[in-house]
This record gives structure tokens, sequence and C-alpha cells, in this order.
């Protein structure tokens, strides 16, 4: 190979060295690492790299062809536009779930008392507070909550960074907690039987209990359908994320069991049922 010393020529060793990975994620991790935009990494092809710039990309490089997640190797991920530190046993955010947040602050109030439900990583009640900011609505009364303590560690950290004011509560579901306006999460909801179609960096990487739903997908949801009047104020709402293959299976489950919510299903960009809003009549 010749010397390494342009955005080109390490591109070409990248895809060479890790030619399993996506382009895109080999892309995504050196234009970060070069502080690029990603149109200025298109753009920028004759841009001299410095040696430690170049020995900097190739390490990051060979942890990808390893299959590490580029964000796991930053260190960092990217949500709602803002930066969220990420850690193994700590879900990466996913785009998705930034459609979930703007349907929950289309409903949110001055003073709610607010749950994110398995916070993860916290990237949804940063984004969640910094918006409701944006559109003058004050004083949230916000919590997250996780099952993990490297989930706890890590949004603590994020809250602090994004000078966020959280009460953290470590908890399996509602066990434990208190009553609330709004609840939102992205719960755990992939199959087990869809394993072997999923991508193997994720398997790798991320934490199980963040991804996966039981055998059918939806256990999290049987359970939370339990709980949800006892942490929920008179009027709350619930907002969550699922696999656009359940939405049957969960339109049973809620008729069933909530019959005094009202219960409506919202597609993603993608045109796929995706979410779903719960609010209690009472």
């Amino acid at each position: 190979m010749s010397k390494i010393d342009t955005l080109k020529s390490l591109r070409i060793w990248a895809a060479e060295t890790a030619p399993e990975e996506r382009p895109e994620d080999i892309a995504f991790l050196l234009a970060e690492r070069l502080q690029l935009s990603p149109s200025e990494f298109q753009l920028k092809q004759d841009m001299e790299l410095t040696p430690q710039q170049v020995k900097q990309a190739q390490n990051d490089v060979r942890k990808l062809a390893k299959g590490i997640s580029p964000q796991y190797i930053l260190g960092y991920s990217w949500f709602f536009g803002y930066k969220i530190l990420v850690k193994r046993g700590v879900l990466i955010p996913r785009f998705e779930t930034e459609e979930l947040v703007e349907w929950t602050l289309q409903d949110l109030a001055n003073g709610d008392k607010v749950l994110d439900l398995g916070t993860g990583s916290g990237c949804i009640t940063v984004a969640l507070a910094k918006e409701a900011a944006k559109k003058q609505i004050t004083n949230l009364d916000l919590y997250a909550s996780d099952v993990t303590d490297a989930a706890l560690r890590t949004s603590e950290e994020n809250f602090l960074i994004h000078k966020v004011d959280v009460t953290v509560r470590k908890a399996n579901i509602l066990i434990g907690l208190e009553k609330f306006d709004k609840i939102i999460s992205n719960p755990p909801y992939i199959k087990e039987t869809e394993k072997d179609v999923m991508d193997q960096n994720v398997l790798q990487n991320e934490p199980k209990e963040a991804l996966f739903g039981g055998k059918n997908g939806i256990e999290f949801y049987q359970k939370f359908v339990k709980q949800v009047r006892d942490h929920l104020n008179s009027g709350g709402e619930f907002f969550l994320e699922f696999g656009f293959s359940e939405k049957d299976q969960l339109a049973d489950l809620f008729a069933q069991e909530l019959p005094d919510f009202t219960i409506e299903f919202k597609k993603d960009l993608a045109g796929k049922p995706r979410m779903v809003k719960g609010k209690w009549n009472k």
C-alpha cells in the first residue's frame, strides 16, 4: 500500500482493512475523528493528514474490523443533534427514537412530571429537556430509570454534561416508582427468533437486556400494562416505541388490558407502525 497522507488514501486503506464493515460506518468514524461534517468528508478528499491523525484513524479502523461499533470506539453518538456519551453495556441511540421524542413534545406541558423508562444513555431525557426549553415548556420534573448500573452511570454523566436536572432511579419496569404525567420509553422489543437476521455488530456489542423482548418481542409491554395505572396521574399518557411487526399483538393487548385508555398508533418516517400513545381517560 502506498503512503497514507491524505483523506483519500486513508479511505482506500480503511476499505481494504475492514472489508466486512459498512462504508457508512467507516465514513462516520473517520469524519468524526477528523471533525468533518458528512459533506466536508466527501469534498475534502485531498485533505492532508498529520501522522497522529493517520495513526488514530488506523487504530480506530482496526477496532471496527474486529466488530466494535463506531459509536463505542468514539465513546459517543449523536441524538437529536446532541452529543451523547455511550459505552459498552449501554444501547446506542437510534434515529427512529427521535420521532418518539418529537411526538411526546407535542403533548408536553409546563410542570409535567416525566419518566424516561429504561433510559439507557439518557438520550431521550436530554433531548426532551433541551427541546422543551426551546418551546418555552418549563418546570418539568424529570425522572430516568433503568435496571442496569452501567446505564444509570452513563445517563447521569450525560445529564451532567448537558446540565439537565434529573432524578435517577434503579427499577425493573415501573416497580417501586411513583406517579407521572408522561411516561416515555424505547423498551426492548426484538424477538428472540430475529437474532439470526440481526447485524452482528449489534449482537456483539449492545446489551441484550436492552434489545430483546422475549420470545414474541412483547414481554415488556405485557408487564407494563399491568403496572401502568399505578404510575400515571389522572389523564396521564405513555409513549412507547415497538417493533413494526408487533402492532397487531399490541393492539389486542392494549384493548384487553387498558380499555379505559385511548390508544393511538403512529408510523415512522419509513411508513412503518413504530410508536404507540396511550392516554388514561380518568
